[in-house]
């Protein structure tokens, strides 16, 4: 982790940016998901229990605790985080001295709030990812930022303090869980496309809220296909371990792999703010040397015979890694060329039973080598200590080393409790220690675990619910949302880094009865108390609503099969049939509509408590509400990125240059490093330099 200054830098401004795309898009649908006319209303998640204050803030860790006492409902208190949380993330963005480790905590302890009251629309893996990595950044952002001019104590490394790289490790450690158990749990499923290696074939039409170039990966060749989920294990189960390898090259080939496999995903599905937060975290397999164009310019000295052999012996177990993972990837997944039709066949040469054995195997040796590589971190840690000069600077510096040094060790410690859920066995054999550990600090999600498409769904076609409304219960006219397929005509939408939260839990709504999703009982009845909050779910302009002048009487959901056109059909982007009825024709006042609320406790028993306007706070939130509310979400999200680049770019134009050498600096050569010569030698009395006289004025 040596020079890791700028990849820390990058990661802080990521966290940020990513911090202010999930508040803002969580910001644009609060009304309409957590309002009193919403479809889960979140003043019912946050009730007093009789417990003390601070045992509740600790077992429900949530700021909206204190919302009354502003004069706010919990959907007020939610605005006003998300939109606290926007600012200050997007100040952190571009101001340094903001990227401190107060203001990501503020960001984390935000977000863990608004997840408090988020149930299902914020159960996602990247909302648990999000928490995780704001959490490791409040570890990795200083006390506070020092101006770019001073250097910390000479401590041997780029004036880094001794303890800065520890915590940025945890971030490389993250990135390892977050990718080698995606590729795992892949095959643990037993899912046939992914051990058919026919996933892709399915998934560019399958999945959640696809682009429009997810129509064109649709229909490249079969065996192409194939290739790539062979690629997709390989990237995610064989290079993650080159994470951690001393060897700087395999490092950054790991980088470039994981960076491609993102911008891919990227490039044809719509995933909000996952991919970006991915990205953010590879920047830990970045160094100094690699980002600061300065190195590459700088003069190479011979280097020694014994430096020479060790560079000809590194070249040489880089390509014999190289070596490995190709004739692996051919072995395993029995690669042949085609010469003469052009293509690569493949197929999957090991069984379940010998894969399972393999992960058991090697998930407790990956923990191993992630405690190695942390005790290497550590001991390279002590090492900078021993360097630091002064005793006020050492005594502080031991302080940060052993605090830091601990819950780097705790955060590790915990985190092999969910990276272990993939493996049964060896989830078994951790310390009760270590378990009871994770069950303390469980609820604050400091450590998750993950595992990203797991199966592959839609394998017969894509399923997709249509609502369906009607004022005489003969004559029917769909619901069309922004995003999810519905109109067969209209193109997949680019929606990327909003995430609609009602159009993708209506993706897994389609996936089971709807009983399954209680959540869409709630929808049904707010669409038919004709409520304008959730209605902006579904069209951010009412007026494309086509029961915006009165609500439906009857509202009913059909279940259908969707699947992409082809390439001749080019008036259309998707085909689709007719399944079977997913949701059954009810009104305001229907004895079955009745039930199912009371069912899934969604009948308000008690009217909310109407919260007084008068105060400048409620006001000043609904004046915000009222300017933004017409704009759609994906278009704010890219004016604030907008923003934000040209802010960056005015100061960099801004920025002042440093100063030409002058005269005498020319005539004596290349400048010093600043502070060099004082670590070298130190001053002569009277104010000259030793070895050296003051020059002669010129008459």
């Amino acid at each position: 982790m040596a020079g890791s200054r700028l990849p820390r830098q990058l990661f802080l401004q990521g966290v940020a940016a990513v911090f202010m795309f999930a508040f803002a898009s969580l910001y644009m649908q609060i009304p309409g998901l957590y309002g009193a006319g919403g479809i889960l209303p979140a003043r019912k998640m946050l009730r007093p229990q009789g417990k003390g204050r601070w045992q509740q803030l600790w077992e429900t860790p949530s700021l909206l605790w204190e919302a009354p006492r502003l004069g706010l409902d919990t959907a007020q208190g939610l605005e006003l985080l998300s939109l606290l949380g926007t600012l200050l993330a997007l100040g952190a963005l571009l101001l340094r001295p903001l990227r401190g480790c107060l203001t990501y905590l503020l960001l984390w302890a935000a977000y863990l709030s608004a997840c408090q009251v988020g149930q299902v629309f914020l159960y996602f893996q990247w909302d648990s990812l999000l928490l995780e990595a704001g959490f490791l950044a409040v570890l990795v952002a200083p006390l506070r930022q020092r101006p770019l001019q001073r250097k910390a104590p000479q401590s041997g490394l780029a004036g880094a303090m001794p303890h800065e790289d520890l915590p940025f490790w945890l971030v490389r450690w993250l990135l390892f869980r977050l990718m080698f158990a995606s590729g795992v749990v892949k095959l643990t499923s037993r899912c046939p496309a992914w051990w058919g290696l026919t996933a892709l074939t399915y998934h560019y039409e399958t999945q959640c809220l696809p682009t429009p170039a997810a129509w064109y990966a649709h229909h490249l060749p079969a065996w192409l296909h194939r290739l790539c989920v062979a690629a997709t294990f390989l990237i995610e189960v064989a290079v993650p371990p080159l994470f951690f390898s001393p060897l700087r090259r395999l490092r950054l080939a790991a980088f470039y792999s994981q960076v491609l496999l993102q911008l891919l995903i990227m490039l044809t599905g719509n995933y909000n703010f996952f991919n970006l937060l991915t990205l953010v975290l590879c920047t830990t397999l970045l160094d100094d040397q690699h980002l600061h164009t300065e190195q590459g310019r700088s003069r190479k000295m011979p280097a020694s015979w014994p430096k020479t052999l060790l560079a000809a012996l590194a070249l040489l177990l880089e390509l014999t890694v190289y070596g490995l993972l190709a004739y692996g990837t051919a072995h395993y997944f029995s690669l042949e060329v085609d010469w003469e039709q052009r293509t690569i066949h493949s197929r999957t040469n090991f069984t379940f039973h010998q894969f399972s054995q393999w992960l058991k195997s090697v998930t407790l040796p990956t923990m191993w080598l992630g405690g190695v590589s942390l005790a290497w971190e550590l001991l390279a840690a002590l090492w900078r200590w021993t360097q630091v000069r002064g005793w006020l600077w050492k005594l502080w510096s031991s302080v940060q080393l052993f605090v830091f040094g601990v819950a780097t060790v705790a955060l590790f410690t915990i985190s092999l409790v969910p990276y272990s859920y993939m493996e049964p066995d060896t989830h078994g054999r951790l310390l009760p220690t270590v378990h009871r550990l994770f069950s303390s600090v469980e609820h604050l999600q400091l450590a998750n675990s993950y595992g990203l498409f797991r199966r592959m769904t839609g394998l017969g076609g894509r399923p997709e619910v249509v609502l369906e409304g009607s004022y005489d219960g003969q004559h029917w006219t769909e619901i069309e949302f922004m995003y999810k397929p519905g109109n067969m005509s209209r193109p997949p939408a680019v929606v990327t880094p909003h995430q609609p939260r009602l159009d993708w839990q209506m993706w897994f709504a389609a996936l089971g009865p709807h009983t399954h999703s209680p959540w869409f009982t709630g929808l049904v009845h707010r669409l038919l108390q004709g409520q304008e909050s959730v209605i902006r779910l579904v069209q951010s302009d009412p007026s494309r609503y086509p029961f915006h002048k009165q609500p439906p009487t009857y509202i009913r959901a059909q279940r259908y099969k969707y699947w992409f056109t082809q390439p001749e059909e080019q008036s259309r982007w998707w085909r689709r049939q007719w399944v079977e009825q997913f949701f059954p024709s009810v009104t305001l006042g229907d004895p079955t509509l009745h039930n199912l609320l009371s069912q899934f406790g969604l009948q308000d028993k008690s009217p909310p408590r109407p919260r007084s306007l008068s105060s400048p706070l409620p006001q000043a939130l609904h004046w915000i509400r009222a300017q933004l509310t017409p704009l759609e979400a994906p278009t704010l999200l890219w004016g604030l990125l907008g923003a934000a680049v040209a802010i960056k770019v005015v100061q960099i134009l801004l920025a002042p240059r440093p100063p030409p050498p002058n005269r005498e600096e020319k005539r004596k050569g290349a400048p010093q490093e600043p502070g060099a010569a004082a670590v070298q030698r130190p001053a002569a009395p009277n104010g000259c330099s030793s070895g050296s006289r003051s020059p002669r004025r010129k008459k």
